[in-house]
């Protein structure tokens, strides 16, 4: 397993922190308080993200995202998406509810951000933000050894750590995908979905004919990444359908039945 490291750290590259710096966000990461605010998002907030770890970086590549509001830079991705559309004006929405439940009536499920060309919302596109999860060794022995680092070399990650795509693809996104997709569908309404360029490639990367007509499909693709500066740019688009963009998040085939059979028989025990 790889050792991811921070990359943006409470909004900070943390390899440009002065050492005084890093040191003052290791404390905000351990204690909790005091908290930066999320240079992110519009509303001046206290970052949300526990340890306030943005992006993490592999040996190569860009950093990986792995908090939803680093996508939210200068609303970056909904102007993308408006542009695509065709919209001479960008209205937004967040958090519009798409389901309730049939015993309370209350909000059951939402759409991250709904995009529309005026305020009567005669146009408009869903939009869901996906993040990466990572798996392995959690981040807090980092912080501490950024605490206790007076050298401005930036230390190397304590651990094995790497970003989970199947957790982050096949078990969080697709089934958002497959409640909304339909709905969206009947509606004649479309969604869109952003997402890193890693999260993009690790999913098999641009389809090799891909399509940027919106009736092609049910699901616009946005893929976004964090440049050389730091700064969230555009980086590719294509439209698939639903059952298209299901399968590219699953990711993965069957293997034979010789395969599974021979593992199993070495993992097969008695029980007592």
């Amino acid at each position: 397993m790889a050792r991811y490291q921070i990359a943006e750290w409470f909004g900070r590259p943390l390899e440009s922190l002065p050492v005084p710096e890093r040191q003052s966000l290791a404390k905000s990461a351990l204690q909790g308080a005091p908290v930066p605010n999320c240079p992110f998002i519009h509303r001046n907030s206290p970052c949300s993200k526990k340890g306030g770890v943005c992006s993490i970086r592999g040996p190569s590549g860009p950093p990986v995202t792995i908090c939803p509001k680093r996508l939210a830079e200068a609303d970056t991705v909904p102007k993308w998406l408006a542009r695509i559309a065709g919209f001479r004006e960008v209205y937004m929405a967040r958090e519009v509810p798409f389901m309730k439940s049939p015993i309370t009536g209350r909000p059951a499920g939402r759409i991250d951000l709904v995009i529309a060309g005026d305020r009567e919302a005669a146009s408009w596109f869903g939009l869901e933000v996906q993040a990466v999860y990572f798996s392995g060794s959690g981040m807090r022995a980092d912080f501490e050894q950024l605490l206790l680092s007076d050298t401005a070399e930036v230390p190397q990650p304590t651990a094995n750590r790497r970003p989970d795509w199947r957790s982050s693809s096949a078990k969080r996104l697709m089934p958002q995908l497959q409640v909304k997709g339909p709905t969206m569908r009947r509606w004649g309404a479309k969604l869109a979905v952003a997402v890193d360029q890693p999260f993009f490639d690790a999913i098999g990367g641009p389809s090799r004919t891909a399509s940027t007509d919106l009736n092609d499909g049910d699901i616009i693709w946005l893929v976004v990444r964090v440049n050389p500066e730091f700064r969230l740019v555009p980086h590719h688009w294509e439209v698939l359908s639903l059952e298209a963009s299901c399968e590219k998040l699953i990711s993965a085939e069957t293997i034979k039945r010789h395969e599974f059979e021979s593992n199993l028989r070495q993992r097969l025990s008695r029980l007592p």
